[in-house]
Protein backbone atom coordinates (compact mmCIF):
# COMPACT_ATOMS: atom_id res chain seq x y z
CA UNK A 1 0.00 0.00 0.00
CA UNK A 2 1.25 3.45 -0.83
CA UNK A 3 2.18 5.99 1.79
CA UNK A 4 -0.62 8.18 3.08
CA UNK A 5 -0.55 11.79 4.19
CA UNK A 6 -3.04 13.67 6.33
CA UNK A 7 -4.58 17.07 5.74
CA UNK A 8 -5.97 18.86 8.78
CA UNK A 9 -8.88 21.15 8.05
CA UNK A 10 -10.32 23.69 10.46
CA UNK A 11 -14.07 24.08 10.25
CA UNK A 12 -15.08 26.90 12.60
CA UNK A 13 -14.08 25.52 16.02
CA UNK A 14 -13.66 21.89 14.98
CA UNK A 15 -11.02 19.98 13.04
CA UNK A 16 -11.40 17.51 10.19
CA UNK A 17 -8.73 14.94 9.34
CA UNK A 18 -8.50 13.76 5.74
CA UNK A 19 -6.34 10.82 4.66
CA UNK A 20 -4.88 11.12 1.16
CA UNK A 21 -2.28 9.24 -0.86
CA UNK A 22 0.96 11.20 -0.46
CA UNK A 23 1.12 12.01 -4.16
CA UNK A 24 -2.27 13.78 -4.00
CA UNK A 25 -2.26 15.44 -0.58
CA UNK A 26 -0.75 18.68 -1.85
CA UNK A 27 -3.41 18.85 -4.58
CA UNK A 28 -6.18 18.64 -1.99
CA UNK A 29 -4.57 21.35 0.14
CA UNK A 30 -4.14 23.60 -2.89
CA UNK A 31 -7.72 22.94 -4.01
CA UNK A 32 -9.00 23.79 -0.55
CA UNK A 33 -7.10 27.08 -0.48
CA UNK A 34 -8.36 27.98 -3.97
CA UNK A 35 -11.97 27.14 -3.09
CA UNK A 36 -11.74 29.25 0.06
CA UNK A 37 -10.44 32.15 -2.02
CA UNK A 38 -13.16 31.81 -4.67
CA UNK A 39 -16.20 30.92 -2.54
CA UNK A 40 -16.63 34.54 -1.47
CA UNK A 41 -17.24 35.46 -5.13
CA UNK A 42 -20.27 33.21 -5.40
CA UNK A 43 -23.59 35.04 -5.44
CA UNK A 44 -25.91 32.10 -4.74
CA UNK A 45 -27.91 32.07 -1.52
CA UNK A 46 -26.87 28.56 -0.43
CA UNK A 47 -23.05 28.53 -0.51
CA UNK A 48 -21.29 25.84 1.56
CA UNK A 49 -19.12 26.92 4.46
CA UNK A 50 -15.72 25.44 3.75
CA UNK A 51 -13.10 24.31 6.22
CA UNK A 52 -9.62 25.76 5.77
CA UNK A 53 -6.56 23.55 5.26
CA UNK A 54 -4.23 24.40 8.12
CA UNK A 55 -1.66 21.58 8.08
CA UNK A 56 -0.36 18.43 6.40
CA UNK A 57 1.51 15.62 8.13
CA UNK A 58 2.91 12.19 7.32
CA UNK A 59 1.52 10.40 10.37
CA UNK A 60 -1.43 11.07 12.59
CA UNK A 61 -2.55 9.48 15.81
CA UNK A 62 -5.89 10.73 17.09
CA UNK A 63 -6.21 10.87 20.85
CA UNK A 64 -9.89 11.74 21.07
CA UNK A 65 -12.36 8.91 20.44
CA UNK A 66 -14.79 11.39 18.92
CA UNK A 67 -12.29 12.37 16.21
CA UNK A 68 -12.34 10.41 12.96
CA UNK A 69 -10.16 10.25 9.89
CA UNK A 70 -12.12 10.62 6.65
CA UNK A 71 -10.88 9.09 3.42
CA UNK A 72 -9.87 11.55 0.73
CA UNK A 73 -12.27 10.16 -1.85
CA UNK A 74 -15.18 10.31 0.60
CA UNK A 75 -14.29 13.92 1.38
CA UNK A 76 -14.04 14.84 -2.32
CA UNK A 77 -17.39 13.15 -3.04
CA UNK A 78 -18.99 15.20 -0.27
CA UNK A 79 -17.30 18.37 -1.50
CA UNK A 80 -18.41 17.75 -5.08
CA UNK A 81 -22.01 17.21 -3.97
CA UNK A 82 -22.06 20.43 -1.97
CA UNK A 83 -20.73 22.47 -4.91
CA UNK A 84 -22.92 20.71 -7.49
CA UNK A 85 -26.02 21.75 -5.52
CA UNK A 86 -25.18 25.48 -5.66
CA UNK A 87 -27.58 27.46 -7.85
CA UNK A 88 -25.05 29.98 -9.15
CA UNK A 89 -25.92 32.34 -11.98
CA UNK A 90 -23.13 34.97 -12.04
CA UNK A 91 -19.83 33.32 -11.16
CA UNK A 92 -18.42 30.55 -13.39
CA UNK A 93 -18.95 27.78 -10.86
CA UNK A 94 -18.15 25.17 -13.49
CA UNK A 95 -14.42 25.90 -13.20
CA UNK A 96 -14.46 25.11 -9.47
CA UNK A 97 -16.48 21.95 -10.05
CA UNK A 98 -14.06 20.91 -12.80
CA UNK A 99 -11.12 21.18 -10.40
CA UNK A 100 -12.94 19.16 -7.73
CA UNK A 101 -13.98 16.49 -10.25
CA UNK A 102 -10.48 16.25 -11.74
CA UNK A 103 -8.94 15.41 -8.36
CA UNK A 104 -11.87 13.11 -7.64
CA UNK A 105 -11.20 11.19 -10.88
CA UNK A 106 -7.47 10.95 -10.15
CA UNK A 107 -8.19 9.53 -6.71
CA UNK A 108 -10.72 7.03 -8.06
CA UNK A 109 -8.10 5.80 -10.53
CA UNK A 110 -5.49 5.61 -7.78
CA UNK A 111 -7.76 3.46 -5.59
CA UNK A 112 -8.56 1.17 -8.54
CA UNK A 113 -4.86 0.66 -9.24
CA UNK A 114 -4.15 -0.02 -5.57
CA UNK A 115 -6.94 -2.61 -5.24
Amino acid sequence: MSKMRYIILQHESSLEFIEMPSDYAYQLSALNLRLNKEVSKLTAEEVPVLPLAIAECDSLELLQETSKIEGGLDYLNRLEQSFASIQEKSYPLISLLTEIRALQAQLEQWYEEEA
